[in-house]
């Protein structure tokens, strides 16, 4: 279903293969961390929801990219995974931390809302309906919001969707969006720890979504300047190298510089990757106890019904009406 999608996708769109995998090459967080990142949460869940979610971990983890395969097909989903804060003043930030959609729509244009991002209202959101779907005990949608909920709380927890300078294109750093949040995770992550204790109960899921967007903004200007200062050690040919990747040789940072910045970050980037399972599993099971902790203990493994996987090809079909082009976070 996946090749079958690539291919109309390229043929409705007029994109090369090459374009198509230089897209979702270094997606957001990247295919891998968004995955393990949703699969890790799972983990952190107590035993009247592990059962459940442990039944369905492929599900959560193999669908938690599916919202950058949406980002260049649906107009409103791209701002959905960043909000650029140095468009907003310091005091106009204190305020927006407290605001609801509603009341950010009242002092703000909503067109400028969009422009700038909008991930910590809809983390919100997203923990709103993934409330209800646990109230109707659907399973197909409990999931569905799950591995999406999880992909924006990883995104928000991404130094480089907090900012207007997102690819480093401001700087003279193009390219170092892919770099922090793909190529590091990649190279790394395996010897990262990630026990992060269990899920709690969130009272004040919007200002966590918010918290969550702050302490990533704070570890922006070490993103930056590492990267800068490293890159000045550094000839061209020892700073990129060259990697297999879907059949495809491509240029990429090479192993040495990589792990050069790596060090200099000192964690940061486990950091972040941690805080990201951490707060997916504290929101799956802050929307399950707000449901009214539903029964799913006699759940099994989600098997899509014929209906299912006829809504699902039709969602995909109705992607592809329309191809947008939105910012290209991590092109290289």
């Amino acid at each position: 279903m996946k090749r079958l999608f690539v291919c109309i996708f390229l043929v409705v769109s007029g994109l090369s293969l090459m374009d198509f995998v230089s897209l979702h090459l270094y997606s957001a967080w990247g295919f891998y961390a968004h995955q393990r990142i949703n699969r890790l949460a799972v983990f952190t869940l107590p035993k009247e929801l592990i059962g459940f979610y442990k039944n369905n971990i492929d599900f959560v983890t193999d669908n938690a990219v599916n919202p950058d395969e949406r980002r260049y097909a649906i107009k409103e989903e791209a701002p959905r995974h960043f909000i650029d804060l140095d468009n907003y003043s310091d005091s106009l930030r204190r305020k927006m931390i407290f605001w609801s959609w509603a009341k950010a729509k009242e002092s703000i244009p909503e067109d400028t809302l969009y422009k700038h991002g909008i991930v910590p209202w809809h983390i919100y959101f997203m923990k709103y309906q993934l409330t209800e779907a646990f109230r109707a005990k659907d399973i197909r949608k409990i999931l569905i919001i799950s591995a999406d909920l999880g992909h924006y709380i990883a995104d928000a927890n991404v130094p480089l969707h907090t900012t207007k300078n997102y690819n480093g294109q401001l700087s003279n750093q193009h390219g170092i969006h892919g770099f922090w949040e793909s190529r590091l995770p990649e190279l790394f992550a395996e010897n990262y720890d990630f026990f992060v204790g269990k899920a709690v109960y969130e009272e004040k899921v919007q200002e966590r979504a918010w918290q969550a967007v702050l302490n990533a903004n704070a570890a922006l200007d070490s993103v930056l300047s590492f990267e800068k200062k490293l890159s000045k050690q550094y000839r061209e040919d020892k700073k990129f190298g060259f990697d297999e990747r879907n059949g495809q040789t491509v240029k990429t940072y090479s192993r040495e510089f990589s792990a050069k910045y790596h060090e200099l970050l000192q964690n940061q980037v486990e950091r972040q990757m941690r805080a990201s399972v951490k707060m997916v599993g504290d929101l799956w099971l802050t929307s399950w106890i707000d449901a009214g902790q539903p029964d799913l203990s006699k759940e099994k493994v989600y098997v899509k019904s014929k209906e299912d996987m006829d809504a699902e090809v039709l969602e995909r079909k109705s992607w592809l009406n329309k191809i947008f082009e939105v910012r290209r976070e991590a092109d290289n």
